[in-house]
């Protein structure tokens, strides 16, 4: 691999030199300024390897004028994590903060050797495809975000998806591993808020034998699962505080240890987390670390709300009709034009999972082949349209529960979520009769 080193302190650059000629698969070139760089650099190139804070031009520009022609990993001292963030949203691979020790940047460079490796493979077998197949339909707002998460998918940083309950935040998260170099590997998706506490961290890092008094065997954590693919944290806010340091310490020394072990373990992983809360408040309050969210938050993506997305509701109600139908053994149903303008003008507090919910309970109780706007019962909900999105969830969720007769494993599956996290909110917004 050729490597290019563009640093102006000469004895950081004359040790990287040093250290780094030591491998042989590595053919290092240095530079002692962007500008100097910019005139010699060349397609031989695989790797660069820059500073920031540089006099003439500094890093970021610097990778700016590159324009994406090669990959980049970020060597920084006194930079903020501002600009170090910036770099990796202009696509920088990795970056590390200085001082560091050699084996770490060696580590970040085999890791990048494995993913050019892996693009290669594909681009070969033409089997990484853009996918949009999990989208029904597409709306400008919804484009908008999948472009952004496009340009996401193209890098290795974290990604932290943003959103209100329902939107399809596990779509975007699998869209942008599908989309990415990763795609060959795992997608494993975990809920922080559907698993106790106590059994999160063997969850997330796996156990060895005899690490409890159930632990008869060594099991695998979701970590060592998705090594090599895409580990999406869903619902990253509930996380236990006192997991968000081991979580962090993963994030910047790619290791994990198992519960009850001693052995480290590499772990090459891409984090995509997800939330509805608002995370910053939690920083406030001190239940969410602030050095843990600008690792997770590298890379921002706003999922709008079905509200804002009108043009894929028809599509999304007609295809999970054809769905439900197939599910129940019904005859073909189809929506009456006064059921769609009726699911079109209504603001879907739930977003798409709500969306689901009442086109399934319509097909259900439907007493012939169509679907009219009194089987959506949506008149009792449209009067919650400008009340805050808390009051609306709380009055979704009892009136779920009081269709199924409290019956909280058929409610969590008409909403879309877990028991344990329906638990929770019924809890939280101290829901009677539960």
């Amino acid at each position: 691999m050729n490597i290019a080193i563009v640093e102006d302190d000469i004895n950081m650059r004359k040790s990287l030199e040093f250290a780094l000629s030591e491998y042989e698969e590595f053919s290092i070139t240095t530079y002692k300024s962007a500008v100097e760089a910019l005139k010699k650099i060349d397609d031989s190139v695989d790797l660069v390897v820059t500073d920031i804070n540089m006099p003439g031009m500094d890093g970021i520009e610097f990778i700016k004028e590159l324009d994406g022609k090669f990959d980049i990993i970020v060597i920084t001292g006194n930079a903020t994590l501002n600009r170090a963030i910036e770099s990796v949203r202009l696509g920088v691979k990795d970056f590390l903060t200085k001082p560091f020790e050699v084996d770490t940047l060696v580590d970040a460079i085999k890791r990048q050797v494995k993913i050019q490796t892996k693009v290669k493979s594909v681009k070969k077998t033409s089997t990484c495809k853009e996918d949009n197949g999990d989208f029904i339909a597409s709306s400008p707002a919804l484009d908008k975000a999948l472009n952004f998460s496009k340009k996401a998918a193209r890098t290795d940083a974290s990604v932290l998806l943003m959103g209100e309950s329902g939107v399809g935040k596990e779509l975007f998260a699998n869209y942008i591993h599908k989309n990415s170099s990763r795609s060959l590997g795992s997608f494993v998706a975990i809920n922080m808020a559907a698993i106790p506490e106590n059994l999160l961290e063997s969850e997330l890092f796996g156990y060895e034998k005899g690490a409890f008094t159930d632990a008869t065997t060594s099991k695998k954590g979701h970590f060592e699962i998705a090594n090599g693919g895409t580990l999406f944290l869903d619902e990253i806010a509930e996380m236990p505080i006192a997991l968000q340091a081991k979580l962090l310490r993963v994030l910047q020394e790619r290791k994990i240890t198992r519960v009850g072990g001693t052995k480290e373990m590499d772990i090459d992983v891409r984090i995509v987390s997800a939330t509805n809360a608002d995370i910053l408040k939690a920083i406030d309050s001190g239940a969410f670390r602030e050095d843990l969210y600008y690792r997770l938050n590298t890379i921002p993506v706003k999922i709008p709300p079905l509200r804002q997305r009108t043009e894929e509701i028809l599509p999304i109600a007609n295809e999970t009709l054809k769905k439900v139908c197939k599910k129940y053994d019904l005859e073909e149903l189809k929506i009456l034009p006064e059921a769609a303008s009726k699911l079109e003008s209504y603001k879907w507090p739930g977003n798409i999972r709500e969306l689901i919910s009442v086109v399934e309970r319509a097909a259900i109780l439907s007493d012939n082949n169509e679907i009219s706007s009194e089987d959506l019962f949506l008149d009792s909900r449209s009067s919650r349209d400008e009340k805050n999105i808390d009051t609306m969830e709380k009055e979704l969720i009892e009136e779920v529960m009081q269709s199924v007769n409290f019956d909280m494993i058929e409610a969590s599956k008409i909403l879309g979520t877990t028991k344990v996290s329906l638990s929770k909110k019924i809890e939280k917004y101290n829901i009677k009769g539960c």
